[in-house]
């Protein structure tokens, strides 16, 4: 077997829709996720039981299913249901994936900051929301950046998932064009390059952001 260099710039082309759709479903899915995972996090902080229960709950069934029963589940119930599309549903269920581990990311940075500082926050007149948003929050979210990175890679490899429910994006692509050309090994390298290029460039834009918050020093 033969491995055709030439067509990896023939049919790297073909690609370039399917890397938008990608790239768009990752970022949809992100930050929704975000959203998510900044309201899960306050519920699972909160002393109340009515907020607290069904965040330990949804963290539970989330991070304790794979993501793709998740999609799966998503997509057939949901057009069931409202007759959903399959890139609504996809990012759906990757905001929701993304949710439970942000909001875990989130709740792992905010306990790292010392206690004093609400203490000192309420002593000076601020009501726990405002303490939380003008003081805790800055510095949470500083220590959180290596962990939101990591997260975003995962998203963006995760969204290939989303081929599952015939959403064409790189992996699907590939396999597309290799059913007619017969050169799956060319054509999943070239879906492979475009994970990598992007994957180096959320690299490098976190890490550029870790660097001008200056989370060490945090």
């Amino acid at each position: 077997m033969y491995f055709h260099f030439s067509s990896l710039l023939e049919y790297f082309p073909y690609f370039l829709p399917a890397a938008w759709m990608t790239l768009e479903i990752t970022m949809l899915g992100i930050l929704l996720g975000l959203v998510l995972g900044l309201i899960t996090v306050f519920m699972r902080i909160s002393d109340r039981k009515i907020f607290n229960l069904p965040a330990h709950a949804y963290i539970y069934i989330i991070r304790g299913t794979p993501l793709l029963l998740q999609l799966l589940f998503i997509y057939f119930g949901m057009r069931s249901l409202i007759g959903l599309s399959a890139l609504p549903a996809a990012v759906l269920a990757l905001g929701f994936h993304n949710g439970a581990y942000l909001a875990e990311i989130f709740r792992g940075a905010i306990s790292s900051i010392s206690e004093g500082q609400m203490e000192a926050a309420r002593s000076i007149g601020l009501s726990y929301p405002r303490a939380m948003i003008r003081i805790i929050l800055p510095q949470a979210f500083k220590r959180a950046i290596p962990a939101l990175g990591n997260q975003f890679i995962i998203a963006l490899k995760d969204s290939s998932l989303a081929s599952a429910i015939t959403i064409n994006e790189l992996l699907l692509k590939s396999q597309q064009l290799a059913s007619s050309n017969f050169m799956m090994m060319e054509m999943l390298t070239i879906a492979g390059m475009f994970y990598l290029f992007y994957t180096g460039v959320f690299t490098f834009l976190f890490h550029r952001i870790a660097r001008r918050l200056d989370t060490s020093g945090a």
